[in-house]
């Protein structure tokens, strides 16, 4: 039972929650550059009166740069090994189902403020940086694992490691058996042995008289 346990928590491990952990790490630093870039410009670090410096400037470029470095870090650290090769697809994919997370956490705030009434600032922070993010979270790493990153990817480097093993399985020929040494006895047969003597081709055989003279 303990094996089996072991075994159980092992499989676990490996197939999910390393995942999970470090797309969380991943997932955190990202939050970090989000929150910090955000603030830095819009209080003018990177310059003053810009676009940039808006409430909508600050947050799409943070945004955006999180973005990225999330991609690179699950990319190249998360889910290396199911990595794809054609990066910009990857990239693509990985952008789009940000996005719906993001819509998530948009969703959950419209709903709690608009439709249940609670406006207050704790409420919006509650509804989209707990609630949203807890489900816009959950959303984005099972379609990370599962679709953007999937084993069953047809570029993922996962997968073409299995197509190349099965190719090889499946086309490698067996060794060939070395020659037999010339002189040497045929498998089979016993040491001394030989194919071309009359006494090998005739248990019965006999040799003749010898001639004694007379």
């Amino acid at each position: 039972m303990p094996g089996t346990l072991r075994s159980l928590a092992t499989r676990a491990w490996h197939g999910f929650l390393a995942y999970l952990v470090k797309f969380g790490v991943v997932g955190l630093i990202g939050f970090v550059i989000d929150i910090a870039l955000f603030n830095a410009l819009r209080v003018g670090v990177f310059g003053e009166g810009t676009w940039a410096q808006s409430a909508i400037g600050a947050k799409t470029i943070s945004t955006t740069v999180a973005i990225v470095f999330n991609w690179l870090g699950n990319r190249y650290w998360t889910f290396r090994r199911h990595r794809r090769r054609h990066a910009l697809r990857e990239f693509a994919e990985y952008a789009i189902v940000s996005v719906g997370g993001m819509a998530i956490a948009l969703l959950c705030l419209w709903i709690s403020h608009h439709v249940l009434g609670f406006t207050s600032l704790l409420a919006d922070n509650i509804s989209t940086n707990v609630v949203g993010l807890a489900l816009g979270t959950a959303f984005r790493f099972v379609l990370y694992r599962y679709w953007v990153f999937g084993h069953h990817r047809s570029d993922g480097l996962s997968n073409r490691a299995r197509v190349e093993e099965a190719q090889r399985a499946l086309f490698e020929e067996p060794p060939l058996e070395p020659a037999p040494l010339e002189g040497s006895a045929p498998s089979g047969e016993a040491p001394g042995a030989s194919t071309g003597s009359a006494e090998a081709r005739d248990p019965d055989y006999s040799p003749p008289p010898r001639n004694q003279g007379g």
